[in-house]
């Protein structure tokens, strides 16, 4: 079986972590601690809960096991890209965004404390972890009362899990790093344009929602093909696209862009005949070909392409 090493692309808006989950069954296989405050003699009080999730983010040179339709691999990540990626976190403000089991955008969640694994004396001993140097720790505080008590308390959420964007050392060829950098170059313009910023902080941008029925019945139809092969098929930010567009939410202009690059890229593997394969199912999870048709007119309406 292939061992796949995932590097930053560190040229990208994208690039990096972009949010931290608390999930059931971390693909890291390191559980947190849920930390307790000690009783405080001097003002007499009752043992309360700090709220704090102290757990590794990632684990360096770790195999995290990877099955994508009938291809079976292992990803890992290099000392040197746990470092980058936990660095990257925060310059681009990440902090505080988190996710129940990659599908659910969950607030009152914030990274308070990072640190990387340096030797044996790590902090990270006193809580019975034993980790490997150059482990990436961070420490959660939870201010969120339903996932405290729901979730924390009732065990059913154990460990850190992180979704972001990296990409493939062994299979980037030539090619390939030419058509990513164009659409990579059409992405940061897009972006550029788009986001706005006062006094430092980023502002909403503007969303749609007036994609035709075709699109929300596609994601529908992806989403119950998927079910039926096992949920095998696309990533997490495929199914989180695919429950959007199913809903009916709103878009931003950077996700309908996103939406035209993959469609664009993935309709070669879009086969109408093949309703089992991953590549039919991925495609109708972001909105097939409607969506296509509609992020271009889209995208050309606000001469963004």
């Amino acid at each position: 079986m292939r061992i796949v090493e995932l590097l930053l692309d560190e040229e990208s808006l994208q690039a990096g972590i972009q949010a931290i989950s608390i999930v059931e069954a971390p693909a890291i296989e390191e559980d947190f601690v849920a930390l307790k405050e000690q009783e405080r003699v001097e003002l007499k009080t009752m043992d309360e809960d700090k709220r704090l999730l102290l757990g590794a983010a990632l684990v360096p040179n770790k195999p995290i096991y990877r099955r994508s339709g009938d291809d079976e691999y292992y990803i890992y990540f290099s000392q040197d890209t746990v470092r980058k990626a936990s660095e990257l976190f925060f310059i681009n403000g990440n902090q505080n965004k988190a996710t129940l089991e990659h599908q659910i955008d969950i607030t009152g969640l914030s990274v308070v404390e990072s640190w990387i694994i340096e030797g044996e004396q790590d902090k990270s001993k006193l809580y019975g972890m034993d980790l490997p140097v150059g482990t990436w720790m961070v420490s959660m505080k939870v201010h969120n009362d339903e996932v405290w008590n729901d979730y924390v308390k009732e065990g059913k959420v154990k460990g850190f899990s992180i979704e972001g964007y990296f990409v493939d050392k062994v299979e980037a060829s030539s090619q390939e790093e030419e058509k990513a950098e164009e659409q990579l170059n059409a992405i940061k313009a897009i972006i550029k344009k788009d986001l706005r910023t006062k006094k430092g902080k980023r502002t909403e941008l503007e969303t749609y929602k007036d994609y035709p029925t075709s699109v929300r019945n596609n994601a529908k139809r992806g989403r119950e093909l998927n079910e039926k092969n096992g949920n095998k098929c696309a990533t997490n930010i495929g199914k989180r696209r695919s429950a959007d567009l199913e809903a009916g939410r709103n878009v931003s202009v950077e996700t309908i862009m996103r939406m035209y690059s993959y469609l664009s890229r993935a309709e070669e593997y879009y086969d109408e005949g093949d309703t089992k394969s991953c590549g039919y199912i991925s495609y109708l999870l972001w909105g097939g070909k409607s969506a296509k048709r509609w992020a271009e007119s889209k995208l050309k309406s606000l001469d963004k392409i």
